[in-house]
């Protein structure tokens, strides 16, 4: 009777407590605090891999077990450091202001293949906000990153965001570590 007593009563206090957590983070988003990083105080730490960009502009997941490096087709990686470098996030509309930018990520990348015609034409189609080539860009990097992380941690490494709105990578930044300097960067 006792256990029984004592188990009911543990119960109870864990109630209790999960209603002050919800009522924690119902404030904490009161004040602005985005869900990705609640989440990832409430998830534990190695769910949420560093992202490291190396002096090589390689992209790697380094987590206490493991470190994985995340394969990117030059121009999708380009796309992915230029959204990663705006942590503000990039409306669709005005992708043709930041053509500049990503044709200099993509030189960094394929510094000895120069800006073919077929390379500027590809820039030209992911900067274009009427054709859908930045939105298949983005499906392949979700794609990537859902292969090798959980969805529901995925998701924060990957390109997102409502219509219309700004897209941008929910990482908490403090997961992101920089190791090469960018052209236009931000302080990074």
């Amino acid at each position: 009777m006792k256990q029984f007593i004592s188990k009911e009563l543990e119960h109870f206090h864990c109630s209790i407590l999960l209603d002050e957590v919800k009522e924690k983070v119902r404030r904490l988003k009161a004040y602005g605090v985005e869900d990705s990083e609640i989440m990832a105080v409430m998830n534990e730490e190695e769910l949420f891999p560093q992202l490291v960009v190396t002096k090589d502009y390689e992209i790697v997941l380094l987590s206490d077990e493991k470190e994985v490096k995340v394969e990117m087709e030059p121009l999708i990686k380009a796309v992915y450091l230029l959204f990663l470098s705006h942590p503000e996030g990039i409306v669709l509309k005005c992708l043709p202001d930041y053509r500049k930018e990503l044709t200099a990520l993509y030189l960094l990348l394929r510094p000895n293949d120069g800006l073919t015609d077929r390379i500027k034409k590809s820039i030209w189609d992911v900067t274009n906000p009427t054709l859908n080539s930045i939105n298949e860009k983005c499906t392949r990097i979700r794609k990537l990153f859902s292969g090798i992380l959980p969805p529901n941690v995925a998701r924060y490494y990957a390109i997102s965001g409502k219509r219309g709105e700004a897209k941008k990578i929910d990482l908490v930044r403090a997961n992101v570590i920089w190791k090469c300097k960018l052209p236009f960067s931000q302080g990074l």
